[in-house]
């Protein structure tokens, strides 16, 4: 990263993990440059960094600390990047946000296309139940999926929300991959039933078989979680006895 990049990155992850509260004044142009030997023009491009994310309020007496619920979306991929895993609760978080979005995306789609246009949307849904795919073939027709459907809404603010929290979230949960096991048979049973409720224009239906995808992804981070902490604790006892 370049200077900025580092000063950036450093502050971002203070103000997230509490060093600095909000309302609190940030260190001044002067302090930071020492602090990270540098020029005081990479420190006001990282200070405008920060500001873009909506973590800090420049002014010209000095920069504060925002409220975190009133920084952009793009601060979710830092939250994430704390520690060796994101946290779960945030995970769960996304999840059903993610969950949300798809589904009213769904329901928009369903109702304003013809139905050449939902024989292809159900198309989309078809290889989930009827292909005998692995795990990574699988999540990769499951986000195709995803994406048709958002395509097919006509709703650009959900889409456009939906691809920054998945372009933010994928990426950091590559240290859970191989942790818990993904239910093919219980998801392909659930595809079966979404592509059945689409293509009978069947709103409810759809929305409740969204809420049991989402509660069967709950389930499978939750043992992933689970298996990678075991898996820590007895890396560390391992090393402990050694």
């Amino acid at each position: 990263m370049s200077k900025h990049e580092q000063i950036a990155d450093s502050l971002t992850q203070d103000i997230l993990v509490g060093q600095y509260r909000t309302g609190e004044r940030l260190p001044s142009e002067r302090d930071l440059a020492s602090r990270f030997d540098a020029n005081r023009g990479a420190v006001r491009e990282a200070m405008k960094k920060l500001e873009q994310l909506g973590i800090a309020d420049i002014q010209p007496g000095g920069a504060r600390v925002t409220p975190l619920n009133e920084a952009s979306l793009d601060v979710i991929g830092c939250l994430l990047a704390l520690g060796d895993i994101p946290d779960s609760k945030l995970v769960a978080q996304i999840l059903l946000v993610i969950s949300s979005l798809v589904k009213t995306a769904a329901e928009a789609a369903v109702k304003r296309v013809n139905d050449d246009e939902l024989e292809e949307l159900c198309g989309l849904v078809r290889p989930l139940h009827t292909e005998d795919l692995n795990e990574q073939a699988y999540t990769h027709a499951r986000i195709a999926m995803m994406q048709g459907i958002m395509a097919a809404s006509g709703n650009l603010p959900v889409q456009l929300i939906a691809q920054s929290l998945l372009q933010q979230f994928v990426p950091q949960m590559a240290p859970l991959e191989g942790y818990g096991d993904l239910d093919l048979e219980a998801h392909r049973a659930l595809a079966k039933q979404l592509d059945e409720a689409m293509g009978q224009r069947d709103l409810p239906r759809m929305g409740e078989v969204f809420n049991d995808f989402l509660e069967l992804h709950q389930l499978q981070v939750q043992q992933a979680f689970r298996a990678y902490k075991q898996a820590q604790q007895e890396a560390t006892q391992e090393i402990a006895l050694s």
